[in-house]
């Protein structure tokens, strides 16, 4: 049916898809994440555990990812930007699972258009193989950056117009999400605080190429530079904190 740098995807029927994880490992937290959430009201799809540890039963969604949609032209940069922020802010407004740290939120550390379905009943966040709890700057400077990641690409002539306007438009959507970003969030600096995190938890990706991992002092500089010049659009308190 699919796949990805770390799963496939098997159609089971027209309810349920069955994801695989390339590389093994236990699907359990994350199920039990997901579980959480989608008590809590979070837009996510229902998952059960399947019989192997490595995999992980869904529900099948209809639809278009954020980044197709995009790439359709049927959705703006500012559009697409809105609704990752207001995805995010709802995120870490619910209650850490395990930790009892008062400023730990659950994290999803990868949540950029791709891994966001467009379907009729609303937006819902897909692929929690990464997620943790901690401060919810983290998971605004990881999704900050891998935008980064795509709008410091290097467009010359003969990668054409694709490429170019790929780059364009994640600088866009980097610079609206910023704006979205809540007055606690501090990204201004890439040298420390949550962006050096996301920088460090980016360069240990097994997915990411030479090439990417390369870049990415490049694109920290980056929404460094646009978080100092850019105004967080809400106050403090409508912050869950971080």
């Amino acid at each position: 049916m699919g796949s990805g740098r770390s799963a496939e995807i098997f159609a089971l029927d027209e309810q349920w898809v069955l994801r695989r994880n390339r590389h093994g490992g236990d699907t359990a937290e994350e199920v039990a994440v997901m579980a959480h959430l989608a008590a809590h009201g979070y837009p996510v799809p229902a998952v059960r555990a399947a019989e192997v540890p490595s995999e992980m039963v869904i529900q099948r969604l209809y639809g278009k990812t954020m980044l197709q949609a995009f790439v359709s032209g049927e959705i703006t940069e500012e559009a697409a930007a809105t609704i990752v922020a207001e995805l995010l802010h709802s995120l870490h407004k619910v209650p850490a699972r395990v930790s009892t740290h008062p400023q730990d939120r659950i994290l999803h550390l990868d949540l950029h258009p791709d891994n966001v379905m467009l379907t009729a009943e609303g937006p819902m966040v897909i692929d929690w193989c990464t997620t943790a709890e901690g401060p919810e700057g983290l998971d605004w400077a990881m999704t900050a950056l891998i935008l980064a990641e795509v709008a410091v690409v290097p467009c010359p002539p003969e990668a054409g117009p694709q490429v170019a306007a790929m780059a364009t438009g994640a600088r866009m959507m980097l610079t609206s999400l910023l704006e979205r970003r809540g007055s606690g969030i501090d990204l201004d600096d890439a040298g420390s605080g949550c962006l050096a995190r996301a920088r460090a938890r980016r360069a240990e990706d097994p997915n990411l190429s030479p090439e990417e991992i390369g870049r990415l002092d490049e694109a920290a500089s980056l929404v460094a530079t646009l978080a100092a010049s850019t105004s967080p659009l809400l106050s403090a308190d409508n912050n869950t904190g971080g």
